[in-house]
Order: C-alpha cells, then sequence, then structure tokens
C-alpha cells in the first residue's frame, strides 16, 4: 500500500507541476515541498517566499507550499526535483550529502567558531562555490536557510560528556559525517527518517537525536524527551532548491524575480532563528525538560573532530576547511 501511495503521490506532484508550466498568459505556479510542520521556521520562510513572489511578479507567478512530508522525505524530495515532478524543496545539508558529497563539510563538528561565523560563510565566496556544487547532480541552488546549532537530546540519560554517550542510539540524518562523529564520540548512530523519529523516540528505538532546539520546539519534543545537553557541535545550514526543469522554463525576468523571492525568504529565516533560540530553551524547561548548558565542549570537539575531519580531508584535502576557518 505504501508503495502505491508513493507512485499515486509522485505522479500527483508531476501533474500538479506540468499544469502550472502552461503559457505565458497563465499564472506560473510552482510547487515546494517539506518536511517540517507548518509552526517550524521554514515553513514561515516560505510564506515569505510565497507573497514576495506574488509581488514582484504581480501575481503572474505563485508559490504553492506542502509541508510535513506530504510529498514525502527529504531524499524523496531531491529525488522528485531531479526528475522534474516538483518545482521547489527544502533539504537540510546531512541528507543532501548523500546527492552532493561535498556538503559532507557542514556536518564536521565544531567548524565554525560561533553563529555569526558561520553566516558569514554562507555569504562568503566559499558559501557561493558550495550552492553552485549542487549543479552537476540536476538542482539548482538558491538560498540557505538558517537553521541553527544542533544539540543533544535524550530521553533517560543526561549528556555532560562524551562518554555519556556510550551505546547510546543516536538518530542522525542520512549522512556519512553525522555517523562518523556520533560513532567517534561513542555512541551508535541510527539513521531514521524524519517522520518516523517521534514514533522512534517513543517507542525506544532510539535513545535521543540531535537536532537543533527550533526543531525540537516546532514538533513539541518535550513530549517524548526529558534532557537537552547544548553541546552546539554542528552549524548545519538547510539549503533552497529548484529543479532545473523549472528553471530554465522561466524567463530572465521571472528568473530574477525568483531569486529574489528566495532571498527574502533566507533572510526571515535569520532574523526568527536567532530570536527562537534563546526562546526555545526557556519554551523547552516550561514544558518539563532539563537543559544542561554549562557543559564543556573541548572534549566532544577533540574526539569528534578527529575522525570526522580525516574522513572529509581525505576525500577532499583541507583547502575548504582552511578556507572557512580562515573567513573573517
Amino acid at each position: 500500500m505504501f508503495r502505491i501511495n508513493k507512485m499515486i503521490c509522485t505522479l500527483l506532484a508531476t501533474a500538479l507541476l506540468l499544469a502550472g508550466c502552461g503559457g505565458k498568459d497563465q499564472t506560473v505556479v510552482i510547487r515546494i515541498g517539506h518536511s517540517l510542520s507548518q509552526t517550524h521556521t521554514v515553513h514561515k520562510a516560505m510564506l515569505v517566499m510565497r507573497d514576495e513572489l506574488a509581488r514582484l511578479s504581480g501575481n503572474t507567478m505563485a508559490l504553492q507550499i506542502y509541508p510535513s512530508g506530504q510529498l514525502g522525505s527529504e531524499r524523496e524530495l531531491v529525488e522528485l526535483l531531479q526528475i522534474g515532478s516538483l518545482g521547489m524543496t527544502k533539504v537540510s545539508a546531512s541528507p543532501l550529502e548523500g546527492f552532493v558529497p561535498a556538503m559532507g563539510i557542514f556536518n564536521l563538528p565544531y567548524l565554525f567558531k560561533d553563529h555569526d561565523h558561520f553566516l558569514r560563510v554562507l555569504d562568503s565566496s566559499v558559501g557561493d562555490e558550495l550552492l553552485a556544487s549542487v549543479e552537476p547532480s540536476r538542482m539548482v541552488g538558491l538560498g540557505f536557510y538558517d537553521a541553527g546549532s544542533r544539540s543533544f537530546y535524550t530521553t533517560e540519560k543526561i549528556i555532560n560528556t562524551p562518554a555519556d554517550l556510550k551505546g547510546m542510539k543516536i538518530r542522525v540524518q542520512e549522512s556519512q559525517m553525522a555517523m562518523t562523529m556520533i560513532k567517534a564520540l561513542g555512541g551508535s548512530p541510527t539513521p531514521i527518517a524524519w517522520g518516523e523519529l517521534y514514533t522512534a523516540l517513543q517507542q525506544g528505538v532510539v535513545d535521543g537525536q540531535e537536532n537543533p532546539v527550533t526543531v525540537i520546539t516546532a514538533s513539541k519534543f518535550w513530549e517524548v524527551q526529558n534532557f537537552v545537553s547544548l553541546t552546539g557541535h554542528v552549524y548545519s545550514p538547510a539549503v533552497i532548491l529548484a529543479s532545473p526543469i523549472l528553471f530554465d522554463g522561466l524567463t530572465e525576468e521571472e528568473q530574477g524575480w525568483f531569486m529574489e523571492a528566495a532571498d527574502a525568504s533566507a533572510a526571515a529565516t535569520r532574523a526568527e532563528v536567532s530570536r527562537l533560540e534563546e526562546a526555545g530553551v526557556e519554551l523547552l524547561r516550561s514544558n518539563g525538560m532539563e537543559v544542561i548548558t554549562d557543559i564543556d565542549k573541548a572534549p566532544f570537539a577533540e574526539l569528534a573532530a578527529e575522525s570526522s575531519y580525516s574522513v572529509y580531508t581525505d576525500e577532499y584535502g583541507v583547502e575548504m576547511v582552511e578556507r572557512i576557518q580562515a573567513v573573517q
């Protein structure tokens, strides 16, 4: 039944995309799917994109948003994008690594000095190159959403030191770099699709996860987890992607509107993430989670970086790592 439903969903997405690409006297309708809830900053940013695109185009271009994994997981959304059955999507850098291995650099622990450094890198020529790296994989990179920093959230056990992770099953995204990091810290990395994570935690399939605060609050994970350890080990963006079939079919003017709306959307996430990360910690506390803030990050950085960096640099060299670290 699942395969049948998935096929129907794919065919529906294809039909919807084609329906929006009629003659120039028609409104160009662009379908965008994502895996997060309608309360998440990503969805709110897409609403900004929708409204800005309508304004810039004089309502000749329209964005239709399908949240909460309605059209599939992030991997499935990318696959739909590549074959032209979906116009746009947002995908986290971790699963994108499976299509564009160079994106694994965003899963190197403690690569960025702080949040401001992370944003400066995204806005630099380094960020431009990484965004352009998706093109050979039949995608168009439109921009980066700020997703904040990732920390550990656990059900039964507090994480104060790397030793506390020993033997724990930690949910990770489909990322070789993320799995390498968890193994280095002594945990057991367990890839689970986002839509299955809440139930997996509820049933004890995994003992914890690593995610930004904004993701935890938007999906009310305090209902199935008890502890937060603010390790801030990774700053990993979400990437706004378009189908080249869609993008190349637009006029130069339409492409300009498209890009400008995407930029406005990305800017909206930055304003919200900084505010929500701080407010989110208090929200987690108010809903019964114990938040551990006074963590010595040095042991985490030493253990995780030793393995993760060597995996990346053995494949791609040290140049990109050094360029990121040099961004002022």
